[in-house]
This record gives structure tokens, sequence and C-alpha cells, in this order.
């Protein structure tokens, strides 16, 4: 898709979302020799000094035998060297710059840019983003998450932007055992030492530069045989570099951080993460930050820990369950789907995060935003209506012994809901036998009613109600020739052309009255399609 993309005439703005580790730099490393073979330049914007240090080196690996010029900028060279460096890029002698916000600054020229990069695209602001518009409209774009941020995911799934999804895990790749509770010591002493002794290494996260060193005591107090390191965005560019790379030599057992490590860091022999206050984080950057282990066939595990669960904030145990609830391969997209749901998209066309999405409801909004893409992107009114409003008093949900997982169920049902063509409802139902086995009445019943709902709609009506034992559906446009044809399928059917409603008696009993209204959904769909 993303070649595809980059050989069409309209430029590129592809999200390519797939979990940590799953080939996401592989695109990216196609994509830009891809473009460098074209004779154009590449720029890949990424959120860290660590992260742009350890791309340059896999670029440069990956195209030793070819002849590209890789470079990066990031606070980690001398200014001396970035200037140059930005020189040989303006004039065209730089086929690929890796950096970080730096890249963002005016003084950055290309000559002839052809492909921007945006790795771990959810850690750039919307105003970061913004100043890459102007770009935008010129080159290719390919983003790169296992988490986009609301805004962006929106965007993708309203078919403002292309999004890819990888879920292929690599092989050998084992899903991560997470335990989220209360923090103890103990706990904490038992994980970091079996770690240790299997022969790997340890993150302990600590988000407070303030207070890491205190942490880091308290850990050797606790386990004096091991070897504990110190990192956090604060310290010098050198030391900094100095103490990761000598972690990922081995050097230390276990690395005391911020959440300087969030982003892209591949160091497959670190196999336990401890989070101190899994309370304070993000759900996307909880998700991001687990990431950083179970990059090798070793089991992993992640302790995502709190104070009591008396001071837990209601949003703070929704963040932890979902990560809790979802540890299984490839559950990226199914978290940022989650904090869509749980903060909104947000304004999708300005810079705000939040916004609107709390007033209307999240399927209003969802609604209204189909239909103006859709009408922006010249789709036929037909394709834009609406299944109308019907309500019959029979039994029709998702049952709990069918479907024991929560998430799943709240799945099931808005896809029911959201349905517009008969077609997809019938791929659900083979889907679901598929995974569930046969459907229960009570889904059967959920999944008739929306199928007579939609075929309702498509007949032309708007409005659906219940007067007595008969069923009245307006706006229904009939010539005499379609309604004989209807008196002959249900004849005691009315339609009264001065209204434009057919009026239909079903009844009273609820068990009898469903089959009635879904065949008469039928009928009239049928023959308000049929050619005159």
């Amino acid at each position: 898709a993303t070649r595809a993309d980059m050989e069409s005439e309209q430029p590129m703005d592809r999200l390519i979302c797939g979990d940590v580790g799953y080939g996401k730099t592989e695109v990216a490393l196609r994509a830009a020799c891809k473009a460098a073979e074209d004779g154009k330049q590449v720029m890949m914007l990424v959120p860290t000094t660590v992260l742009a240090q350890q791309h340059l080196g896999t670029f440069r690996e990956r195209f030793a035998e070819l002849p590209f010029e890789v470079e990066s900028v990031s606070r980690l060279r001398k200014p001396a060297e970035v200037r140059e460096t930005l020189a040989r890029f303006a004039d065209g002698r730089l086929d690929i710059l890796i950096g970080t916000h730096r890249l963002l600054s005016r003084d950055v020229r290309a000559k002839e840019l052809g492909l921007l990069i945006v790795d771990e695209e959810q850690r750039f602001g919307v105003k970061q983003k913004e100043l890459l518009r102007q770009l935008k409209l010129r080159v290719d774009v390919v983003s790169l998450s296992a988490t986009p941020i609301p805004r962006t995911l929106q965007m993708s799934l309203a078919g403002l932007r292309d999004i890819s999804v990888i879920e292929t895990p690599p092989e050998g790749r084992r899903p991560i055992r997470t335990y989220v509770g209360p923090y103890d010591e103990e706990l904490v002493a038992r994980a970091i030492a079996r770690e240790v002794d299997r022969g790997g290494q340890v993150f302990f996260l600590h988000n407070r530069i303030d207070t890491l060193p205190e942490a880091a005591e308290r850990l050797r107090a606790l386990l004096p045989k091991v070897r504990f390191a110190e990192a956090h965005g604060q310290m010098e560019p050198a030391e900094l570099e100095s103490t990761m790379l000598s972690f990922l030599r081995g050097a230390a057992d276990c690395l005391v951080a911020t959440t300087i490590i969030e982003s892209g860091l591949d160091i497959p022999q670190a196999n336990t993460l401890i989070v101190e206050r899994a309370d304070l984080l993000g759900l996307a950057q909880a998700y991001q930050i687990r990431g950083r282990v179970g990059r090798s066939r070793e089991r992993a595990f992640a302790y995502m820990l709190h104070p009591t669960h008396e001071s837990l904030s209601e949003e703070a145990s929704a963040r932890l369950a979902t990560l809790s609830d979802h540890t299984e391969l490839g559950s990226g997209f199914k978290i940022a789907m989650r904090d869509l749901e749980l903060r909104g998209a947000g304004n999708l066309l300005g810079d705000e995060q939040s916004g609107h999405v709390a007033a209307l409801g999240f399927e209003l909004y969802m609604q209204m935003l189909d239909e103006a893409v859709a009408e922006q992107a010249g789709r036929p009114e037909s394709e834009l209506r609406e299944p109308v409003r019907l309500d019959v008093n029979v039994d029709a949900y998702v049952p709990a012994d069918y479907i024991p997982y929560e998430q799943a169920k709240v799945d099931v049902h808005r896809r029911i809901a959201g349905a517009y063509e008969v077609s997809e409802l019938e791929a659900l139902r083979i889907e679901l036998e598929d995974r569930f086995g046969p459907v229960p009445e009570p889904l059967s019943n959920l999944i008739s009613l929306q199928r007579a709902r939609i075929k309702l709609g498509q007949a032309g009506a708007d409005s659906v109600t219940f007067r007595g034992n008969r069923l009245a559906v307006t706006p229904i446009e009939l010539d005499s020739h379609r309604a004989r044809k209807l008196r002959e399928e249900i004849p005691e059917a009315l339609y009264e052309s001065g209204k434009s409603q057919v009026s239909v008696r079903v009844p009273d009993d609820p068990e009898k009255r469903f089959p009635a209204v879904v065949r008469a959904a039928d009928v009239l769909l049928a023959v308000a399609s049929e050619a005159a």
C-alpha cells in the first residue's frame, strides 16, 4: 500500500499502526530507500535523542552497501556538526536526515524533499504536526505508531487519512504477562532478582527526576548485589548516551529511568518492566512503555504498580483495567480505540485535542463526521441514509454466556448498530458463528432488527411507528403498479398516497409481531426498489 501511495500522483498521507517490534521501522526503511533511489531526499522525525541515535545506526547498517548518505541532528551532536549536516542537506549532498524536534526549526531546508517519516507519531503535539502541514501538501508522509492519539486515529477511521494495520507478530514473540496492583517492595525485589538470575535486564520506571536518585538508592539497599544505572532527560547529553550504551552492552542489570525510555528503544535482553506509579501514565503512554520489554523469545513480565486502590481516580482505574485486559499480541490498535472512547477525538481541523465530542456524545459525533466526509467525497445521498429508528418489544441483546468478554460484547453491539448495509450484518453473523458458535436467539433478533431498520431506510422511510396493531411507515412513494404488488405480498397492507404512508397490520403478541415487522421491511424494500 505504501509503495502504491508513493507511486500515485496524490501526495501520500498514510498512518501505519502496528505493535512494538512488528516491523513499522522496516516499512520506513524500505520507503526511504525507494525515495532515495528516485533521487528524492528523506526526513525522519523522531521524539527522543536516544531514538535518533538508534535509528541512525539502523539506517547506516542497512544502507551500508548503497550510495546513500545518512546523518542525524539532535542535542547529542555538536552545534558545528549540526550546521554542517544541515548545509549538506540544503544543497542535496545528504539523502536521509534523521532528527528530533530540531527538524522543525526554520533553518532546516531540503533541496528536493520527497518523503517525511514521523516515528512514534503520538509523541508529537498537534501544533508540531500543524507545522508539517505545508510539507504534507507537496511530499509523501508516512506516520508510524503503535497507539495513535485519538485525533489521528479518528482522522484515519473517518477516511481523512489512509491507515494500514500490521497484525502479524514476529516469529517467536510471546505476550507480556502483566500484573496490575498496589506497590509492594517484596514483589519488586523478587521480580528484579528473578530477571537478573536468568541473565536478563530490568527497567524500573520512576517518573520524577528530583526523587529518581532516592528511588535508585532504595533499590540498591534492597538488592545490594544488583548493578543499577540511572537515566533521565536532564542529564548531560554525553552522559545520557554513555549510560544508555553501557546498559545496552549489559554493564548494568537494572535501569532506573523516567519515561525517556518510552520511545522505540530496542533492548532484547530487557524482559522485566516495573512501573512505580502506573496510575499517573496515560493509556497509550503506558502501553508504549510496556512495549520496551518482550522484544525477544523470552517470556516478559510487566508490573504496573500504584498506591492503594482507594487513592485511584476513576479514570486511572479505567486505564489500568484496559492494560490488564489487553495483554495479547497486537493490542496496540485496540488500546488506541479504547483511548479514543475515553478521551474523545477533539477538533480534527484545529490544534485542540479535546472538544465538542463530549457535548455531542461519541456515537452522534461519529455519525456526523461520517456524513460530512461522505459528502465531501461525493458519495450519493442514498449511501448516507441512516437506518430508521424501530422499537419492537422483543429480546434483542448479546448474551453474556455467548460472549463472556465485556469489551468484545461492546464491540459487537457497536458493529451491529453502526451497520449501514445488510451485507455487513451477514458478514458479522458469519464471523460470530466462526468465533463463538451458533448465534443465540436474542443476538439473532438484534441482527434481524438492525436488518429491518436498514431495509426500511433504504426503502425511503424516515419514520416507523406503531399505532395500535398497525405498523405505519412514512414516507414511502409507490405508483399504482407497486401499490398493487404490495397488496399481493401483504393483503392487509394499506397505501395512502396523500400521506406517502404504508400501514401494515401486525399481531399484538410481541413474539409474533417481530417476524411480521421483519417481513414487512423485506417486502417494502423489494416493492419500492422494483422497476416500474
